[in-house]
């Protein structure tokens, strides 16, 4: 397991255990968060309290937009437009719900008071977007991730508060935007509905490496 200090650095991806767990500590300062990205890791643990935890998981689960299903029933869920789709609208708001929604099988939330203070700078650095879902005037859905800027968008975590408003989101996201792949991290029976698929980890990293901007 390595262990990171103050130095602005990763391990090699290979050295990455079954489960996809490569390194442990570090901070969650921007630069050190831009690199992790461009070299397909991110932060997953459970507090505050925790060593940060770093990923990069092997398949990668990933989404190629022109493989976007949209099923009968949501295509005319789109075509009712009882939403209201924005982007960058309100992002202290999505991850603010993100971190509240409650998920299967996990006791809490692993989007901590330190994720969203760190994540909220990449916002306003311009790297970090949120996806909004109004209806009636109030925020009903939605999700966050990172654009790196070389055609790879990261998605980082979805919240819905009423039937539909998650997927309405993530499908008018990528129908009008122009990404090469979009980075869905694990398995999501979800993403799966959606057309999302597991590629090999190198694959994914060769999406990084085209044409970044780092």
């Amino acid at each position: 397991m390595f262990l990171l200090t103050d130095k602005l650095e990763f391990p090699n991806q290979n050295q990455a255990t079954s489960e996809g767990l490569l390194a442990v500590g570090g901070d969650l300062s921007a630069e050190r968060l831009l690199l992790a990205y461009q070299n397909g890791i991110f932060p997953w643990f459970n507090s505050d309290e925790d060593l940060i935890l770093w990923w990069t998981p092997d398949p990668r689960f990933v989404l190629f937009p022109d493989r976007l299903k949209v099923s009968k029933s949501m295509a005319q869920v789109l075509r009712n437009k009882d939403f209201t789709v924005t982007v960058n609208n309100d992002f202290e708001s999505v991850i603010a719900e993100c971190s509240r929604a409650k998920r299967s099988g996990e006791a809490g939330t692993w989007i901590t008071q330190e994720m969203i203070k760190a994540y909220t700078e990449l916002h306003q650095l311009g790297y970090a977007k949120s996806v909004e879902v109004w209806q009636n005037e109030k925020l009903v859905g939605g999700f966050y991730g990172i654009d790196l800027g070389n055609g790879v968008f990261c998605g980082e975590s979805m919240f819905a508060k009423v039937s539909n408003a998650s997927k309405v989101a993530f499908i008018s996201f990528i129908q009008h935007t122009h990404y090469r792949i979009i980075d869905c991290q694990v398995y999501t029976k979800h993403l799966d509905s959606l057309g999302a698929e597991e590629i090999r980890r190198d694959e994914f990293l060769s999406y990084l490496q085209k044409n970044s901007k780092f």
